[in-house]
């Protein structure tokens, strides 16, 4: 994955977080950065941020203090798009 790249949430599932992380099941993403990073509790893991969501300061009675964490790469997949020709023409048969 990497930056400009769509992607579709596979999981949405945060056990133990109350907090709403904002992404959800089957919805496409556009990643805005993709690289490596290091949580003091989860370890180092590759993540993503989306364009389309900004989550802003983690310092909530769930977050851990960071600003705008991106979630783990895992939870998406690339989007694939169908390789037909879509000005093709198709004739039916009667």
């Amino acid at each position: 994955m990497k930056a400009g790249d769509k992607v579709v949430c596979a999981n949405d599932k945060f056990p133990g977080i109350s907090t709403d992380q904002l992404i959800r099941e089957g919805e496409i993403y556009t990643v805005r950065w993709a690289g490596t990073f290091t949580h003091y509790v989860d370890g180092t893991f590759f993540g993503v941020k989306l364009v389309e969501i900004d989550r802003g300061a983690d310092n909530d009675a769930d977050g851990f203090g960071y600003d705008d964490m991106p979630f783990r790469a895992s939870r998406f997949r690339p989007l694939v798009e169908p390789k037909i020709n879509t000005t093709a023409k198709i004739e039916e048969k009667a």
